[in-house]
């Protein structure tokens, strides 16, 4: 009955504690419950009890977060002159008010999201039909079968996440940029108008709002308007939906110290996102239990193998709205994928005088592979040119159609800039006169919902590793009807039907486009990274990263000679710049230094870089992991380092 002489009951003890973590604020603990599951936080890839994850707020003892981590206050009062005066401050650390003293941002409270994996499955890391046979399995209730309350939405933005309103009215313009050295030839130093709180000096209040439902409109996603849009994830009265600190433990390289103890403060997402140990932990899962080659074979490995590199087919076609998992091609990655299309459909239907028509904008694996198809084929490319802003031109566009013209090949957001491309319109444009579409998604498919159907792009590509997946992982869509009719890039086995030495008869797609031994591990682990995805809801990932895009674009736009690259409307995270007096690689230098990974040189596009008279510029880019105290570190660095030259 007692522990070491004090006469209390262990079991006892525990049910307190439980019942205390779990009661929700202002509620009195239920003692004397049984706990209905251990408590601490969730990791997605970690072994879970006996009855599968948890869900918070139903009588377990997970604790639940009242507020949204490190996500500023809604101002409500405009700023007074002597506050918008007063130098800002990055580095001071903000205290998050209770749930009774603020709501919280754009009206939406929080909570931890619960890990809930897709398909049924209790476990995450662990395929679906063998979770089935480990004790304990419960299947995950379902969170996508009831709306947000509209009064929860979030205020309407300047930015395609949350709609087209303009900017509110009070927050102070970016100063002027003053760059002596750097020939500004279309304007990027006007004053740059940017929504969202502005940092705040160490005296400024914000007054509370005096309720939660804030009157404002609906916001007008450009992804969700693509076609029909998802039901929104189940939330609980009074909380919200999502909780970086949460999200965070589920990355355990986010923990790493670098440089002699700093943080590690990724900011290099553009380039590789992280990985979530249920990633990490499927590919681990199915070399330990499922290692075989795929198809064909007799035993129960290369069953499995084949069931679950099939079953990550199937979840990238949900995944990007494609009608069938026969349109879904794996290959390396985009720069592959944009190759396999170039040398299978694009020699077979472009000749001489065709015309190919691309963007400024474009990566460079969306560029060559065009340009040593026109050397070959005596083709002509076409450029879309880019506004001041770094958005494309549908105008010009549309003049650079015409019968001649029989692939158009864009990015639907630059790697370099950050900027959304209206993809649907080109589309629909390109269609018009004839001609196919490829949309390069690389940078796409993390930030927004992707619908291939509502687009009716005729070719989508997309990498792994920018989906928080593995490495030389990647996805060709194509309609089935032009993959049918197209003929194979390569060789080999697998994409055979039958061979003989006088002829070969080859299978269908997507069989056909997959020569030889696939990357079999890391296709599962992009399936595990979707479901990954699919479990936050890329619509909560979108709010966040707004979010962050908006304080990070205002607190860099303060620092006294320092220019964004890129300010196009539409944006997803990425804030290029320069800084007058310094080369982009010293300033990714002193970034480094204090343990941010950010990404300095042309990043592989170097035609939009030179269309601002640039070589190079400093790029940081977000995910929805990242802290507005990380984006603080790096504008505290930033300035820094300009007041260092300044002094000089």
């Amino acid at each position: 009955m007692s522990v070491s002489g004090s006469g209390l009951d262990p079991a006892a003890l525990q049910a307190m504690a439980n019942a205390m973590f779990s009661a929700p604020p202002g509620a009195e603990p239920a003692f004397g419950q049984a706990p209905a599951a251990p408590s601490g936080p969730i990791n997605l890839g970690s072994p879970l009890p006996p009855g599968g994850i948890p869900v918070a707020g139903q009588n377990n003892p997970l604790p639940v977060a009242t507020t949204l981590p490190m996500t500023p206050p809604l101002r409500t009062t405009q700023p007074g002159a002597a506050e918008l005066a007063a130098p800002p401050s990055f580095i001071t650390p903000r205290v998050v008010p209770t749930q009774a003293q603020t709501p919280d941002l754009h009206g939406l409270q929080s909570t931890v999201l619960p890990a809930l994996p897709k398909g049924g499955s209790s476990f995450a890391g662990v395929p679906e039909g063998f979770a089935a046979l480990l004790p304990g399995a419960a299947p995950a209730p379902n969170l996508s079968d009831a709306a947000v309350p509209s009064s929860a939405q979030p205020p309407s933005s300047p930015y395609y996440f949350l709609g087209d309103a303009s900017s509110a009215s009070g927050v102070p313009e970016s100063p002027p940029l003053n760059l002596a050295s750097l020939s500004d030839p279309f304007g990027l130093s006007a004053p740059t108008r940017i929504s969202g709180e502005p940092p705040r000096s160490s005296g400024s209040t914000s007054a509370a709002p005096s309720s939660p439902h804030s009157n404002v409109s609906a916001p007008s996603f450009y992804f969700a308007d693509l076609g029909a849009k998802p039901a929104a994830p189940k939330v609980a009265p009074g909380r919200g939906i999502f909780d970086v600190a949460t999200a965070r433990r589920d990355f355990p390289i986010l923990s790493t110290r670098v440089n002699g103890g700093k943080p590690l403060v990724w900011l290099d997402n553009a380039a590789t996102t992280q990985k979530p140990q249920s990633v990490i932990d499927r590919i681990s899962y199915f070399y330990a239990n499922e290692n075989s080659n795929i198809h064909r074979a007799a035993h129960e490995l290369a069953a499995r193998a084949t069931d679950a590199y099939e079953s990550a087919r199937k979840k990238v076609a949900n995944f990007i709205g494609a009608s069938s998992p026969e349109e879904i091609i794996f290959v390396r990655g985009t720069t592959e994928g944009i190759n396999l299309v170039a040398q299978s459909w694009g020699k077979q239907n472009i000749g001489e005088g065709d015309e190919i028509v691309i963007s400024h904008l474009e990566h460079h694996a969306n560029i060559v592979p065009w340009q040593m198809l026109t050397a070959e084929k005596g083709a002509v490319l076409r450029v879309i040119p880019v506004d001041n802003t770094g958005q494309v031109r549908l105008d010009e566009y549309q003049k650079l159609l015409s019968s001649r013209t029989k692939i158009v090949a864009v990015t639907q957001v630059s790697n370099a800039l950050g900027t959304v491309v209206p993809v649907k319109e080109i589309i629909d444009l390109g269609h018009r006169y004839g001609a196919k579409v490829l949309i390069d998604g690389a940078q796409s498919v993390s930030h927004m919902r992707v619908d291939v159907q509502a687009l009716d792009a005729d070719f989508f590509v997309f990498s792994g590793h920018k989906l928080f997946g593995p490495t030389g992982i990647g996805v060709v869509f194509g309609k089935r009807g032009i993959l049918e009719h197209t003929p194979p890039y390569q060789g080999g086995g697998n994409m055979i039907e039958d061979v003989t030495f006088d002829k070969t008869v080859y299978q269908g797609p997507p069989a056909r486009f997959e020569a030889g031994t696939g990357n079999i591990a890391d296709a599962v682990g992009l399936g595990a990274a979707i479901d990954y995805i699919e479990r936050l809801g890329m619509e909560n990932i979108a709010r966040q990263e707004h979010d962050l895009l908006e304080y990070g674009t205002e607190a860099l736009c303060r620092i006294p000679g320092l220019c964004m690259i890129g300010t196009a409307k539409h944006k997803t995270s990425v804030m290029s710049f320069v800084l007058e007096g310094f080369t982009t690689a010293e300033v990714g230098q002193a970034l480094s230094e204090e343990g941010i990974a950010v990404r300095s040189g042309h990043h592989c596009a170097q035609p939009i870089l030179r269309r601002f008279g640039l070589e190079f510029t400093v790029r940081p880019s977000l995910a929805f992991y990242n802290t507005f105290e990380e984006i603080d570190l790096l504008a505290a660095t930033v300035r820094r380092l300009s007041q260092t030259r300044r002094r000089g």
